[in-house]
């Protein structure tokens, strides 16, 4: 078995120089798997990006993710809007409605809780962040565990875009652990 690639630090700070210093080094980001340990709190980021070839084109993926130590049953989901998704509103179907005009115009978002989901969507640079990609889903999912089939609920973001600028990544990842503090 492999061993897991961990970059640790107390600060943000000391994890991203880290981090830095990983992809100076690493000069193939196209499958980048690494564990984020950030005072002891962990975050998953994957960076998948498949070029393609002759008749197929390309694809790309980055994922933030992380085990939310909470266990209550809140859940939700958004994805960017698209056309499927206008015809199915125009015949009832409903999406949560969080009160960020321009994010609940090209968002769906499913929730078992509008309060708790609009309380974590009042960081404007999430939502800003959120706006900058056009594919993308964020939410809590029940995830499996190998060993024992349990579920347990993880926060997973994931873009379609190979994004390898670090600063990019950096944002990404404050506003992600930000989130993931507020679902703890």
């Amino acid at each position: 078995m492999e061993q897991e690639h961990i970059i640790s630090g107390e600060t943000e700070e000391q994890v991203w120089n880290q981090v830095n210093a990983d992809f100076v080094l690493n000069k193939d980001l196209l499958d980048y798997h690494v564990v984020l340990d950030q005072a002891g709190r962990r975050i998953l980021l994957d960076i998948g990006i498949d070029l393609g070839g002759g008749f197929e084109s390309g694809s790309a993926y980055t994922t933030f993710s992380a085990y939310l130590y909470s266990r209550d049953a809140f859940r939700f989901s958004i994805h960017k809007q698209g056309f499927i998704d206008e015809i199915g509103k125009f015949f009832g179907m409903q999406d949560a409605v969080l009160g960020y005009l321009e994010f609940d115009e090209k968002f769906i978002v499913k929730t078992n809780s509008e309060l708790k989901t609009a309380t974590l969507f009042a960081d404007d640079q999430l939502r800003r962040i959120l706006l900058d990609y056009e594919d993308l889903s964020f939410g809590i999912i029940d995830y499996a565990l190998e060993e024992t089939d349990e579920k347990v609920p993880f926060l997973e973001l994931k873009i379609q875009a190979g994004i390898t600028d670090p600063e990019l990544l950096r944002e990404i990842y404050t506003v992600f652990r930000r989130a993931v503090q507020i679902l703890d």
